[in-house]
């Protein structure tokens, strides 16, 4: 247990590296490329990304989720996954290069044809890195994961802002994904020692499959759950509304991803190695949701005290309509990062079928809450996925104490400082902004409501729980002493 614990932390650390390295590389290159191009560019390819992420579904068949839960893993479970990626690849692949044209007929943007025809190559680039991530991840090894994230984010990120400043337009970003993907596969495959062999089981391709099938089902619908409002606002309100709206989920989405993308990239796998001690899985989820929720609450309620601030001096004044989007999605996100560990909890129980009814209501509220409301334009989309969300929440949490016993006296103290901090930050923001708004340039008003919003919250959570916050200093303590280099990937 102590070497799971140890494995574990050491997991978060690394994962906190690849995860806040690579957001803060891809947010440096998001910012220099939001001044250099036009919101119409963003919404082009965002219309892009719509149809690959549908595609992407279908790619990896589950396998990863699957590899990453199972007890026991063989070597043909490998070569059989890795196998079967590869195929299903190649014909998305001629798919997408032949249906390029029909797709952009469809949105009435002939110029998304040859766009889509490029990124296409990004299914082999996937397919290649499959099984290599899946099988780091069981083995809780991130310290080669963040290797690969940080060094293919950098390379893609100079690429696609040397080709903005040449003039290249959309095709920067094109470059910046074509070239994430190949150097990815590139230090994935030189950095591991597992290579497949030519050999494709049936036996396992039906063990694989029996877990994935459920997965495929539950991606199809998260698709429709997190891509239906850009899609209905790329067809029906064009690709200019989708670039604004684009910015503003994407902050939302840097967000979520910095506070819960490494925990819950370490969740799953500890979480499956505990799914038979039911005592310490409760524990595990309770100190996940409490380290979540003192990190999301603030964040999120500052993203929506001060996102005009934000929007005026990270991307410029062309990107103002994007502001009342970026606050109401701030809510949304607040509620994502705690739910996050929800579909963590389910997939280490081994209940996929549990998530995929689960994703199919979320989707089906979703899709017709957009649909409804899209005529009103961007605003009232963001709005409706936030009431939605809320709507819905109750649902989760029920679903959560069928399979591990939480008691929701324990589960819900886990928010109260953290809430009252918040609340007593937004305060002192909004109050600051009140007094001395009129007087500062946005950048300075950013700048010092930021460092007041900390320093109030970082007081209000050692008068309201002392206790959180020595667990707190303990755990940097305890990752401190880590000496990289000596960290080998078992």
């Amino acid at each position: 247990m102590n070497n799971l614990k140890e494995k574990a932390i050491k997991g978060v650390i690394w994962t906190a590296m690849e995860k806040w390295g690579s957001q803060f590389i891809s947010f440096a290159v998001f910012l220099i490329l939001a001044r250099l191009l036009k919101p119409e560019i963003f919404g082009l390819v965002a219309l892009a990304n719509i149809f690959f992420a549908f595609m992407q579904v279908f790619l990896d068949q589950g396998f990863s989720k699957a590899i990453i839960q199972r007890q026991e893993i063989e070597r043909e479970h490998l070569d059989t996954a890795f196998w079967t990626n590869i195929s299903i690849a190649v014909l998305l692949l001629v798919i997408s290069l032949s249906g390029a044209g029909f797709i952009a007929n469809l949105f009435k943007q002939p110029a998304l044809t040859p766009i889509i025809r490029c990124l296409s190559f990004n299914f082999v680039f996937a397919a290649l890195n499959s099984v290599q991530s899946a099988l780091l991840y069981r083995q809780l090894a991130f310290k080669t994961l963040t290797t690969r994230t940080l060094l293919a984010t950098f390379c893609g990120g100079t690429i696609g802002v040397a080709m903005a400043f040449l003039g290249f337009g959309v095709w920067s970003l094109v470059g910046q994904q074509l070239t994430n993907g190949f150097v990815g596969v590139e230090v994935l495959w030189w950095s591991t020692d597992w290579k497949p062999k030519f050999k494709f089981c049936p036996k396992h391709f039906r063990e694989l499959f029996s877990f994935g099938i459920n997965v495929v089902g539950i991606q199809i619908l998260d698709f429709f759950n997190r891509r239906s409002d850009d899609l209905l606002i790329g067809y029906y309100l064009g690709s200019v509304a989708l670039g604004y709206y684009t910015v503003a989920y994407r902050w939302l989405l840097i967000m979520t991803q910095l506070l819960t993308s490494v925990t819950n990239q370490v969740a799953m796998p500890v979480f499956s190695k505990l799914q038979k001690e039911p005592e310490l899985l409760k524990r595990a989820f309770y100190t996940s949701t409490q380290l979540t929720s003192l990190i999301s609450f603030p964040i999120f309620t500052g993203m929506a005290v001060l996102a005009p601030e934000i929007v005026k001096s990270l991307f410029g004044a062309k990107w103002m309509p994007s502001v009342p989007v970026m606050q109401v999605l701030a809510f949304i996100g607040i509620l994502h990062s705690l739910q996050y560990f929800n579909g963590s909890i389910i997939m280490a129980m081994g209940k996929p079928a549990w998530k995929l009814k689960l994703n199919c209501l979320h989707a089906t509220a979703n899709v017709i809450a957009f649909a409804i409301v899209v005529r009103w334009g961007i605003l009232a989309v963001a709005s409706a996925y936030v009431i939605r969300g809320y709507l819905l929440s109750p649902i989760e949490l029920f679903i959560i104490r069928k399979l591990i016993p939480i008691q929701m006296s324990i589960y819900l103290r886990q928010y109260v400082a953290p809430l009252i901090g918040t609340i007593t930050m937004a305060g002192a923001i909004l109050g600051f902004k009140y007094l001395f708004g009129s007087y500062l340039i946005p950048h300075a008003l950013l700048v010092i409501s930021t460092i007041i919003g900390i320093a109030t919250y970082a007081v209000m959570i050692i008068i309201l729980a002392p206790k959180l916050a020595e667990k707190i200093f303990n755990s940097v303590s305890l990752a401190m002493p880590i000496k990289l280099g000596k960290i080998t990937n078992k």
